[in-house]
C-alpha cells in the first residue's frame, strides 16, 4: 500500500506555519549578536558584548534569581495543591458538584491585570505578608490550572479499581496512591510542571503588582531595561532565557520525563 502524497498547499501551509513559530526567534538571537548599538536585523557583525554586558549588570542577575525562586516555589505549591485537586476531582466525580471543578480555572478567565490587583489587595494589602512570599502564592495561584488541567487529563484515563485492589489487600492510601498512581501520571505531571514553570518564569502582569523596593522579576527587570536602553542586551537575555528554560525542560524530562513512563 503506497502511501498517499501531500499536497504542495499542505507543504506550503506547514512551512509558513514553521516559519512563523521559528522566525521571531531567529530574529532575537540575530539581533543579540549584532556588532550594533542598537537593535539591528539581519545582524550586522558578530559580537558577544551583549552576553557579557548581561552579567556585567547587576539587575539581571539578581532579578533572575529572585525569579527562579518565585518559578520553582510556585510551580511546586501548584503540583501539590493541583494534583489533590486534580485526583478528588476525576476520583470522586460523581460526589463533588460539577461547578466545583471551575473555581480552579479562574485565572484561565480573569485578565491578568483584575488578577493582580485582587492579589496585591489581599495578600499584601490586607494579610499584609512580605512581598516574596506573596509572588510566590500568586504564581502559584497563576500556575494552578495548568496542574488541575494536564493532571486531571492523565488521572482520567486511570483504572482506580486497581488501587481499590490494592487497598483492599492491605496497602496504605497513601502509598497505594505513590506506587500506583502517581507513576502511571507521571507524564502529566511533568507536562504541568513545564508549564507552571515557563508560566511562572515568564509572567509580568502578576508580577507587576506583587514587586516591591529590592524585589522584582527577570521580566519587568527587562521592561524596565527597554526603557531606558535599546541596545541588544534585551535580546541576549532572552535568548539566555530561553536556554534556561531549555535546560529545566531537559531536566525534568531526564528525572522525571517521558521516556521513563514508556519504559
Amino acid at each position: 500500500m503506497t502511501g498517499r502524497r501531500i499536497h504542495p498547499l499542505s507543504k506550503l501551509f506547514g512551512w509558513l506555519v514553521i516559519l512563523f513559530l521559528a522566525g521571531p526567534i531567529v530574529i532575537v538571537i540575530g539581533t543579540s549578536v549584532s556588532d550594533t548599538p542598537f537593535l539591528a536585523f539581519p545582524p550586522q557583525g558578530f559580537t558577544l558584548k551583549w552576553y557579557a554586558n548581561v552579567f556585567n549588570h547587576s539587575g539581571f542577575l539578581d532579578t533572575f534569581i529572585i525569579s527562579m525562586q518565585v518559578a520553582v516555589g510556585g510551580t511546586l505549591i501548584a503540583l501539590i495543591t493541583g494534583l489533590a485537586a486534580a485526583y478528588a476531582l476525576t476520583r470522586y466525580k460523581m460526589r463533588i458538584p460539577g461547578w466545583y471543578g471551575s473555581v480552579f480555572f479562574l485565572p484561565f478567565f480573569i485578565p491578568e491585570i483584575v488578577f493582580g490587583f485582587s492579589l496585591l489587595k489581599t495578600l499584601i494589602v490586607q494579610f499584609q505578608l512580605p512581598i516574596l512570599p506573596s509572588l510566590i502564592l500568586g504564581h502559584a495561584i497563576l500556575c494552578l490550572p495548568y496542574m488541575v488541567r494536564v493532571i486531571g487529563a492523565s488521572l482520567s484515563g486511570f483504572d482506580f479499581s486497581i488501587q481499590e485492589a490494592a487497598i483492599s489487600l492491605g496497602m496504605h492510601p497513601v502509598k497505594a496512591f505513590w506506587t500506583i498512581v502517581l507513576p502511571n501520571i507521571r507524564s502529566g505531571v511533568v507536562a504541568g510542571m513545564v508549564l507552571a514553570f515557563i508560566t511562572s518564569l515568564n509572567d509580568m502582569a502578576v508580577a507587576l503588582f506583587l514587586t516591591g523596593p529590592g524585589i522584582s522579576t527577570l521580566p519587568i527587570e527587562v521592561f524596565t531595561y527597554v526603557q531606558q536602553f535599546f541596545d541588544p542586551t534585551v535580546s541576549a537575555v532572552s535568548v539566555l532565557l530561553m536556554g534556561v528554560t531549555i535546560l529545566v525542560m531537559m531536566l525534568i524530562e531526564r528525572s522525571l520525563g517521558l521516556s521513563k513512563t514508556v519504559q
